[in-house]
């Protein structure tokens, strides 16, 4: 077995680092998990013990955000290091028609920086297991391979640029004719990235790891419960998914140790935005909103981080503000690699947080948007449809529409539910922020624009 590997703290630092001092890195980006559907933050559906355990054995954060409510844009904002607005990604990619509608690309450049292409450049073997999203399927069949952000290997599900035939028997996310069954898929991507691993000893290893579950619909095991498409989205169902989906969380953590990698590899568990359905508020421990929207319910994710070799077990970090944009510059940082050049990165080095430090304060403020064309946003509750706009800084969250409407601001650590409105008894400090996220968005817009 590997034995324990004390690495320096390298904040802001391109200091090269040899093959066997580099971490591998896992980033398992979990598809539509809430907040709280995990045990270890509250969740109750089921005792997700594996998960629990990723935690006990690193950090648990409390206030990391996922910089979209929705696939697309979330998953563009964590491999680039840039808000997706900026790269005209600003809803889920669909048809050429519907991302018209949205006025978004069809598909991430390949020119933009790659959190993939960067670690490769710094000597990583580099894979992407599971759902892409960020370009094909449908009826967009130009979108650039998923080789040209710097893999080495993939295989992905139907809205890729090349699906994996054994995912994809139709022209469809799934199908029953899948040699790979709806409810094995996780399973099919832990053993992957296992052979990944396995077959690159030695070298330092970058994969993603982007299950579809805990995405509707939600067909469990037929061995465990006899499903039809009417119970695809109900709680029995969900359960039984999100069990097994911890299963292989436990199968993957297990099939590191024995391969002698865990000690050094850093995991990232988290999920790309927030649930739907939510069940009430069941999903989120009450935080309002669900996936698509900017309340807190729809960006606010777990996050958790494991790394023996230089993490310390047992630890909640309960103050720091992070967020998916911050990882491309954090892990460019942990490993010593150069950050993408030409590009003025969204996102900070949290290298700090991430490895233990509970006291170091955020200096960017962070920005969302989303819900330009409303027919995507599918919240039939009005409470739930949130303004266009968003900016947290410090304490202070606000929303807003691009023409100035709708605004509302929240002590969020006071009120992480999002109920007291105070924009009217804080007009100075609303005027400010309103004006930061207005002027954000009309920058982001128009560079896509351009």
């Amino acid at each position: 077995m590997q034995s324990k590997i004390i690495l320096p703290l390298l904040v802001g630092s391109s200091v090269a680092l040899s093959a066997t001092e580099k971490p591998n890195i896992i980033i398992i980006y979990t598809d539509d998990m809430a907040y709280a559907d995990v045990s270890c933050y509250g969740g109750d559906f089921v005792e997700t013990k594996n998960i629990d355990q990723l935690a006990k054995e690193g950090i648990r954060f409390t206030q990391y955000y996922t910089v979209a409510p929705i696939s697309s844009p979330s998953r563009v904002g964590l491999t680039t290091g840039m808000y997706p607005t900026r790269w005209g990604i600003r809803s889920f990619l669909q048809s050429k028609a519907g991302n018209k509608k949205n006025f978004q690309n069809d598909y991430l450049s390949d020119k933009a920086p790659s959190m993939a292409r960067s670690l490769k450049q710094n000597g990583y073997v580099t894979a992407h297991f599971g759902k892409w999203h960020m370009g094909g399927g449908r009826d967009v069949d130009n979108a650039p391979s998923i080789y040209n952000y710097g893999f080495d290997e993939y295989k992905s599900t139907w809205e890729s640029p090349d699906p994996d035939p054994k995912l994809t028997s139709t022209n469809w996310i799934w199908a029953d004719s899948d040699e790979v069954k709806r409810w094995n898929r996780t399973a099919y991507f832990v053993d992957k990235t296992l052979d990944f691993f396995k077959r690159n000893q030695g070298k330092p290893v970058f994969v993603n790891l982007w299950p579809d579950d805990v995405h509707t619909p939600f067909v469990p095991n037929p061995d465990d419960m006899e499903t039809e498409q009417g119970d695809w989205e109900k709680p029995e169902a969900f359960k039984l998914v999100l069990r097994d989906y911890d299963i292989q969380i436990g199968r993957l953590m297990k099939g590191l140790k024995e391969l002698g990698v865990d000690e050094n590899t850093l995991v990232i568990f988290t999920s790309d935005n927030g649930p739907n359905p939510d069940y009430g508020v069941a999903r989120t421990k009450g935080l309002r909103g669900k996936k698509g929207t900017l309340y807190e319910g729809g960006i606010r994710m777990p996050f958790i981080v494991r790394w023996p070799a230089k993490i310390a077990p047992n630890q909640v970090n309960e103050s720091a503000v992070m967020a998916s944009v911050d990882l491309l510059p954090t892990l460019c940082s942990i490993t010593g690699t150069e950050l993408p050049y030409g590009y003025e990165l969204d996102g900070e080095d949290r290298s700090a947080v991430l490895l233990g430090k509970n006291n170091v304060e955020r200096k960017k403020p962070v920005f969302w948007e989303f819900g330009v064309n409303s027919s995507t946003i599918n919240n039939k509750n009005k409470a739930l449809r949130s303004p266009q706009i968003a900016v947290r800084k410090g304490d202070w969250k606000l929303l807003t529409n691009p023409d100035g409407s709708e605004t509302e601001l929240y002590n969020i650590v006071k009120d992480r539910a999002e109920k007291q409105n105070v924009a009217t008894s804080n007009p100075e400090l609303t005027a400010e922020m309103k004006k930061t996220a207005i002027d954000w968005f009309n920058k982001a817009y128009r560079q896509y624009a351009d």
